[in-house]
């Protein structure tokens, strides 16, 4: 490994991390890059280039944050070589690996090439002449004080369901840990290659989900009478709709690398992130299935 990129949270202290992969880089004849306007803040001797430059000249790029920050890193390797490995700053999250104390030893294991690749998906919206990435969810949202989101999907080409609700979430295996899973959605394993259609407080009889292969074309249309809305892409505004708009979303398999150690497991971080507990009717006293 000759080069390493980093990403870096725009408010959380990250000069210890950076200082780790520094000194890991230095004792291993590697290079450093950071975006300009990241690494300017900490006067640290990475080397400055742009965020497009960052994605096509790293061998990894190391994102320093929590989820939000390892989406951006994503993006930024959307389509390059360098798979991409989370560094844990603050908060738990799903997405990274290692905290700062571990990570002069993740950088070797990964020189060593002890390490496991995880595709991730995106999805691909077109919205008239406008195409944007996601790698969690578009989410297409009413205005407060507009009237609710009335769309229409098309799957395979054909009309299936219309929905009125406040919003519609098109979201990928990474993602249905995120906005989709507080309108209902299920977890889904990102090892999985599908897209997970979420209504957030719809306002008809049926208020299903839909989960759709990748094969599956899905289009949605905004019917007449649906207030103006937003598209949100990862949770940052990218475009506005309203009706007679369409948005095309087109998924996109191992878009993004992600690098795995072996530490822990997707549902140990679910559980753990998400907090989630077992039925109150099942006593707390009650053995595992795989001690009966």
């Amino acid at each position: 490994m000759h080069s390493v990129g980093l990403v870096l949270h725009p408010k959380r202290d990250s000069e210890p991390a950076v200082n780790a992969v520094l000194g890991w880089a230095a004792r291993n004849q590697a290079r450093v890059f950071g975006i300009e306007d990241e690494i300017r803040r900490l006067h640290c001797a990475a080397v400055a280039v742009t965020a497009e430059e960052l994605g096509q000249r790293s061998d990894l790029v190391v994102s320093l944050g929590g989820d939000g920050t390892m989406l951006r890193a994503m993006r930024l390797a959307d389509r390059q070589r360098a798979p991409v490995l989370g560094v844990n700053l603050g908060k738990l999250g799903f997405l990274a690996e290692v905290d700062v104390i571990d990570l002069p030893d993740a950088l070797s294991a990964i020189d060593d090439r002890e390490f496991t690749i995880e595709p991730r998906l995106a999805v691909d919206a077109v919205i008239g002449d406008q195409l944007v990435t996601a790698f969690n969810d578009v989410a297409v949202v009413r205005f407060p004080g507009h009237p609710s989101a009335a769309i229409a999907l098309r799957v395979a080409g054909q009309p299936f369901v219309s929905y009125a609700a406040d919003a519609v979430v098109v979201a990928t295996p990474t993602g249905s840990t995120a906005y989709s899973f507080s309108a209902g959605g299920p977890i889904v394993s990102p090892g999985v290659e599908a897209l997970l259609v979420t209504p957030a407080a719809p306002h008809s009889a049926y208020n299903r989900g839909l989960v759709l292969s990748i094969r599956d074309s899905l289009v949605l249309e905004i019917l007449p009478g649906s207030g103006l809305l937003a598209v949100e892409v990862d949770g940052q505004v990218s475009a506005q709709v309203c009706a007679g708009d369409r948005i095309e979303l087109r998924p996109r398999p191992g878009a993004a690398r992600v690098v795995r150690l072996g530490r822990t497991t997707f549902y140990e971080r679910a559980r753990r992130k998400l907090r989630l507990a077992d039925s109150a009717e099942i006593p707390a006293d009650s053995p595992p299935v795989s001690a009966v």
